[in-house]
This record gives C-alpha cells, sequence and structure tokens, in this order.
C-alpha cells in the first residue's frame, strides 16, 4: 500500500522531488529499513547521508535528503530538503492532517510505553491501529511515528516523552491528540526539572495539543501539589477531563487490585459500571496503567468492556517486567528459575512496583543448592534523580515488600546507600558495576529462585540478564 509517492512527499516537505517514486514505509535505520521504504537521512550519532548509499542497496524507494551524497547515482530519487529533521516534521504534521484517525497521546514519568502497547493491543481488536514502534517517544520519535500512519488509519497512540523542560509541548502539537493521557508523575529526570510539581507542569503540557474538544486524562492519586499543576492546563481543550486512580473524586475507580504468580485481577467502577479483568501479567502499576487506558478508549468511542477483556491480550514489552523460565539442567525439568527482566529502566516508583510484583510469586523448595527458594533482587543504579539521589536509593530499604525478599545484590555507586541500609541477612553482593556482576551469575542466583533484574538503562544490569539467561536453556513462560 502506498504511504507516500514523491509528489505527496515533495509538497509536505517543501523540498524537491529528483524523481518519481512511491514509498511504502518510511525509515531512519538502514538495518531495519523494509524494500520499499522512504530513507531519512537523519544527522545524530553519525550523519544519515552516509548511509543513503547502502539504503538504496537495500531496497530504499527513495531519500530524504539536503544534498546527494557523492556515491548516489544522479539518477537515485531524492527529495532533497534544507534541513531533514524539519523535513521529517513536516511529513508528519501532512500525515496527521491527512488522516481521520482518532488520536491518543500518552505520556508519564512511569508506565508510557506499556500503556502504548496496552492501548495498540485493546484498539486493534476494534479498528486498523497505528502505534509507535518501541520507545519512539522524542523529537524525532513522534515526527517519524506519524509519518509512518497509513492514511487509512482508525485509531492512532502516539507516545511522547522528554528528557528536558519544554518538549512535550511542540510534540503534542504536532500529533494534535483527541485524547491525552498522563500515566502518573514519578521521580524520573529530576535531575533537569528540581522537583516533581516541575515534571508535572511539563507533562500537563501535552494537554496543549489537545484537539478542540479533546478528552484530557490523568492520575487522580496524585499530591495535590502536582495535580494543582495538571488540573488548569487539562481544562484547556473545553472537553471532559478523567481522573483514574483509587481515590473516591476518580471517574475510573480502581478497587482491587489482586497480584498472584503472574496474573493481576482489577475490579474497577467506571461511568458505564462496574468491571472486572485480568492481565496476564503481575503488576499494581499495571492495573493503575490499564484504568487509564480503558479511560482513553471509551473516550476514543471504543467499546470499553470489549477492551477490557482484551487486556489479557497484553504481554509487557521486553524488559518491562517480561517473565521467563531458564531451565539450569535440561535433564531435570525442576532445576530452573524465573527470571523478571525490568532491566530497561528505573526510578523510586518503578522499582517500588517491581518489588510488589517480585514479593507476589512463590519460590520453588527443594531444587537448588540452598534448598529453600528465594525472592531475588539484582538492581542497578537509578540514574537522573538529581542531588537526593543516595537518600532516595537508601530509602528502598524501607519499602513494605522488602520484607518479601530474602536477598538483594546491587551494582553501581548509587546502589551502594540501598546496599549499606539493608539488614545484613538480605545483602548479596555489591558490585562497582553490573559486569562486574556477570563474571559468576551461578553465585548469585539458585534453582526454584524468583529473580527480579531492575535499574536504569544506563546502569548496564541487562547484561546480568543476559548472562543469567546463559545458565540454561531459556523458555518462556
Amino acid at each position: 500500500m502506498s504511504l507516500w509517492t514523491a509528489g505527496e512527499a515533495a509538497t509536505a516537505t517543501g523540498g524537491d522531488a529528483s524523481a518519481d517514486f512511491t514509498a511504502t514505509g518510511v525509515s531512519i535505520d538502514t538495518r531495519t529499513l523494509q524494500p520499499g521504504d522512504l530513507f531519512v537521512a537523519l544527522k545524530a550519532e553519525r550523519d544519515g547521508h552516509d548511509f543513503v548509499a547502502k539504503a538504496f542497496e537495500a531496497g530504499a524507494a527513495a531519500a530524504l535528503v539536503t544534498h546527494r551524497p557523492d556515491d548516489v547515482p544522479a539518477t537515485a530519487p531524492l527529495v532533497i530538503v534544507p534541513d531533514v529533521l524539519q523535513a521529517l516534521e513536516a511529513l508528519g504534521r501532512a500525515a496527521r492532517a491527512r488522516t481521520r484517525a482518532r488520536v491518543l497521546g500518552i505520556t508519564g514519568s512511569v508506565g508510557k510505553t506499556s500503556a502504548k502497547e496496552m492501548a495498540r493491543t485493546v484498539l486493534s481488536a476494534q479498528g486498523r491501529t497505528h502505534a509507535a514502534e518501541a520507545s519512539y517517544n522524542n523529537h524525532w520519535g513522534v515526527p517519524l511515528t506519524l509519518a509512518r500512519m497509513p492514511a487509512d488509519a482508525e485509531f492512532a497512540v502516539i507516545e511522547i516523552g522528554m528528557n528536558a523542560p519544554g518538549e512535550i509541548e511542540p510534540l503534542a502539537k504536532m500529533a494534535r491528540p483527541h485524547v491525552g493521557l498522563i500515566t502518573t508523575i514519578a521521580a524520573a529526570h529530576l535531575e533537569a526539572f528540581g522537583s516533581l510539581e516541575g515534571i508535572a507542569t511539563e507533562k500537563a503540557s501535552i494537554f496543549e495539543g489537545l484537539e478542540e474538544g479533546g478528552t484530557a486524562i490523568f492520575d487522580g492519586d496524585l499530591p495535590v501539589s502536582q495535580l494543582q499543576r495538571i488540573e488548569g492546563p487539562a481544562g484547556t481543550a473545553g472537553g471532559p477531563v478523567l481522573r483514574f486512580g483509587t481515590d473516591a473524586s476518580c471517574h475510573f475507580r480502581l478497587r482491587d487490585v489482586r497480584l498472584a504468580e503472574g496474573r493481576t485481577i482489577a475490579q474497577a467502577d467506571t461511568p458505564a459500571g462496574p468491571l472486572t479483568y485480568k492481565l496476564d501479567t503481575a503488576g499494581r502499576h499495571f492495573a493503575m496503567n490499564s484504568l487509564g487506558v480503558l479511560a482513553a478508549v471509551e473516550a476514543l468511542g471504543g467499546d470499553l468492556v470489549r477492551a477490557a477483556m482484551d487486556l489479557s491480550r497484553w504481554e509487557p514489552p521486553a524488559g518491562r517486567g517480561t517473565l521467563e523460565t531458564v531451565v539450569l539442567d535440561p535433564a531435570n525439568r525442576g532445576e530452573a528459575l524465573s527470571l523478571l527482566d525490568d532491566a530497561f529502566n528505573a526510578n523510586p516508583a518503578s522499582l517500588a512496583a517491581a518489588l510488589e510484583v517480585l514479593a507476589s510469586y512463590t519460590p520453588t523448595d527443594g531444587v537448588g543448592r540452598t534448598v529453600k527458594g528465594r525472592r531475588v533482587a539484582i538492581l542497578g543504579d537509578m540514574l537522573e534523580l538529581g542531588s537526593d539521589e543516595m537518600d532516595l536509593h537508601a530509602a528502598v530499604a524501607d519499602d513494605p515488600f522488602m520484607a518479601d525478599i530474602h536477598l538483594v545484590h546491587c551494582a553501581g555507586p548509587r546502589m551502594r546507600a540501598l546496599y549499606d541500609a539493608l539488614p545484613d541477612e538480605k545483602r548479596g553482593q555489591w558490585a562497582e558495576t553490573a559486569d562486574d556482576l556477570t563474571a559468576n551469575p551461578s553465585r548469585l542466583v539458585d534453582a526454584g529462585d524468583v529473580v527480579l533484574v531492575k535499574g536504569s538503562k544506563g546502569s548496564l544490569v541487562s547484561r546480568v540478564v543476559d548472562a543469567i539467561r546463559k545458565l540454561g536453556h531459556r523458555d518462556a513462560l
């Protein structure tokens, strides 16, 4: 199916097309480029113009460039523009303008990608749905997602993130959502904002991009000081303002959450009546995210009850709480451990949620060296927390679910603060880096254990996940 013709791309970007073409996709990376894609030669760590020839070798239909690279034939179909990123933004705006899709924009300190994937899962059962890949939520990810949107999409889910003040509003105005959802506010990127209230102000700017009469949805359990930063912008579009959470004021109210061996049962009150539904993944935070998604589905005109039923088909993205079995001895099925890979990112709120999930699992006794199965947490540094980072790490020792954790291994200078705050019987190993823990992973875990690995992406604690997987034969649960 055609996504962009030469004429459409030139008109959208204000560029000059050197030849006719029809593109069926848009790509910024030759490693994942598909035949028929329009290659966008962005400048990042490397200049995309250095890869235009390779893009054509891989089957690109055309390339969006500022000039023809020397190694590209004069006959190659190009769209020549003054600035490639600005042209990609223009392409995204043009795609948004031509679609009749109902658009959901999602932001939040925690849970953006999970909520985006939940929305993709449930909306896909109700109409043609377009959504961002991975965590494509920044200054190039949002326009790229929009530029890839088919003209006949019925729903679109756009994830919008930030690292510094002032980043969300222009992306929201580009996406022009009919519904804006803030999952929650937490201590992520605190270093750049100074306070949770500052983060709330930035996240609330997603509502500045709402279509007239659009719906604003946000976590109603937040402290008053943060809600005050959100409520004003939430009403700027003149449409409905909805809260979700456990507070009595919430329009979508979570009444009960039960976690048990990898599943979540949620009971909620909604404007359409009470709902009971299941997630095939453990997590109170996932239940809360799902409630915000259900509110968004109804605001988009979708079927609320059907969406609640379809939530059981959602699985967390890789590195965000996925559960798998690592079989240590294939000759003896009992010699295995359960691995919770939550190593993509971390902040105090998401770590607290992960510890509750770990506490909900029952280890297996009698199959390992230690005889008793254990709940084991392997934790890497939480980054970008600002001047209070050491106190925030040490405070994890006081988490109520830490009482159910048998052993904690820590990696990184910040996690040393937690390690020192733990009681002696919970202390496992501490290492300066995650790589230091990978040298002998069999000393960290044992058969029968349930193991959580979590840390900020920059802590590289995902390498511990890989080391544990290599201990045996991995089976997905």
